[in-house]
């Protein structure tokens, strides 16, 4: 009876003994915005219409295309000496833009004359 005793009152403290405590840990993390990388892409052709500060339009292989002209975008010749004169109906120009179809934005435009 004595065995009985033990081995009951050791089946029922077994539990208690093996018994785990949970503890939760809280992280708190902080992300940053996510970030927009823009390509700038070029089109080559001639100018066929350009109003300053405004709006100029190149006619390329693919035909007519128009851009978003800002006052912040460089007019450069090919070895990257800013252009004050206005572009001319004709000058042969490479325009670096980015933005979708809708939206171009003028980087800068090198003139290839």
């Amino acid at each position: 009876m004595k065995k009985t005793l033990i081995t009951l009152a050791c089946a029922l403290i077994a539990p208690l003994a093996f018994a785990q405590t949970s503890t939760t840990t809280t992280q708190e993390t902080t992300t940053e915005p996510a970030t927009t990388t823009q390509t700038t892409t070029y089109t080559t052709g001639t100018v066929t219409t350009y109003e300053p500060g405004k709006t100029i339009v190149v006619k390329s292989p693919e035909g007519p295309v128009s851009f978003a002209f800002h006052t912040a975008a460089n007019i450069v010749d090919g070895a990257g000496k800013i252009i004050t004169a206005p572009l001319r109906a004709g000058q042969k120009v490479r325009v670096y833009y980015n933005g979708p179809v809708e939206h171009r934005t003028v980087e800068h435009v090198v003139v290839e004359d």
